[in-house]
């Protein structure tokens, strides 16, 4: 009797245990609620090097914490892209959470494919959630790559993007903000840039393309 006492207790302690494990882990599989894809030239030595943003509304039951992977596939180029949790980027905006990356690119002068994108997002249960993409923007640039000069206290944009920005960054290259830039050319006290700011990017978009450019650092003092 004690023999079969004891397996019944085992039984019983399996069951609470396995029990417990279905409660604090949940079968069910993470949602892409909402995403968007985003093309960015950036300017290189021996040309432009184009580059998607990628970035998803997650929904997973367990939090945000009990997500493990981003893929970005395009089945008819064979291509896919990984972001794991350690690398992504997150931010919060309008009560909503993103996860995504700025980086995704192919070999340095190629051009991204456009057309059909699958997203599938991987939580650490290995439960699996997916949704589809559609990104079309021009196979080349709506317009030339913009430049930035800056001298004696003056600035002097080329660009023929509906919108111009800058982007401050401090000497050791963190990032300050951003700054409209209501003419192309003017003084750079009349900005308001951050005192402490030494150096800013040119920021040019096309908000309705899903497009835009992002010039190198140019020293401001």
């Amino acid at each position: 009797m004690l023999k079969i006492a004891k397996k019944i207790i085992g039984v019983l302690l399996a069951l609470a245990v396995f029990s417990a494990l279905a409660v604090s882990c949940s079968r069910t599989e993470p949602r892409i609620l909402f995403g968007y894809i985003g093309l960015v030239y950036y300017q290189e030595s021996w040309g432009q090097q184009e580059r998607y943003t990628f970035f998803i509304i997650p929904e997973d039951e367990d939090g945000i914490e009990n997500l493990a992977d981003l893929y970005l596939y395009h089945d008819r180029a064979q291509l896919r892209w990984h972001v794991g949790s350690d690398d992504w980027v997150r931010y919060d905006r309008g009560g909503e959470t993103w996860i995504g990356t700025r980086s995704i690119a192919v070999g340095a002068g190629e051009t991204l494919p456009r057309g059909q994108f699958r997203a599938v997002l991987v939580n650490l249960g290995g439960e699996r959630g997916e949704r589809h993409f559609t990104f079309d923007a021009p196979a080349t640039p709506r317009f030339p790559f913009p430049t930035l000069q800056i001298s004696d206290g003056n600035y002097t944009v080329t660009s023929g993007y509906p919108v111009n920005r800058f982007v401050s960054y401090d000497e050791q290259g963190n990032f300050l903000g951003f700054l409209d830039i209501p003419a192309l050319s003017g003084e750079l006290r009349s900005l308001g840039l951050p005192t402490h700011a030494r150096m800013v990017v040119l920021w040019a978009e096309d908000a309705d393309h899903f497009t835009s450019a992002f010039t190198n650092a140019v020293p401001i003092r």
